[in-house]
């Protein structure tokens, strides 16, 4: 149980820093970031259907499922175009099943980038095979324009290992 309670604060303090190309870009950027996690909870209510909602996370395990997000503003006068936020996938999670097939991710640590499906990585046997879900180390998203006073999110769903 304190590993476990370990992982959600390391996970949260994690979540809180997202990245925008360099740190000396984000310095001189009116765009603001802030991270958050949370976990998914799926109940049934009095009726029969399933709820699905979005919770602090508290214990968590293997097999849990998370919604890591990451929401940005313009605080500038001006519009700013083409803005990078990058996510590196924490060790404790795997890329989702379900996440978007169109997400930009890296199987290497940020050196290449591309749709899941383009990608590959080293097998044990030192052979190239596809890369899959458990292989993404990092998650980025291109704004192409984040106009002055707009605000939004971006997200992607992870999965304890």
């Amino acid at each position: 149980m304190k590993n476990i309670t370990k992982m959600v604060a390391a996970l949260l303090a994690f979540a809180a820093v997202p990245a925008a190309g360099s740190a000396v870009a984000q310095s001189q950027s009116p765009i603001t970031l802030s991270g958050d996690v949370k976990a998914v909870e799926t109940s049934v209510d009095a009726a029969g259907n399933t709820v699905t909602r979005l919770v602090e996370p508290d214990v968590i395990v293997p097999g849990d499922r998370l919604v890591f997000t990451t929401d940005y503003a313009n605080n500038g006068a001006e519009a700013v175009d083409n803005f990078v936020v990058t996510n590196a996938v924490p060790d404790a999670v795997r890329l989702a099943g379900d996440a978007d097939p169109a997400l930009t991710v890296s199987v290497d640590g940020g050196e290449t980038w591309g749709a899941l499906s383009s990608l590959t990585v080293a097998g044990e046997d030192g052979t190239m095979r596809a890369a899959a879900h458990a292989d993404v180390t990092h998650v980025r998203w291109t704004l192409e324009s984040v106009a002055p006073g707009d605000n939004g999110r971006v997200e992607y769903p992870a999965i304890i290992r």
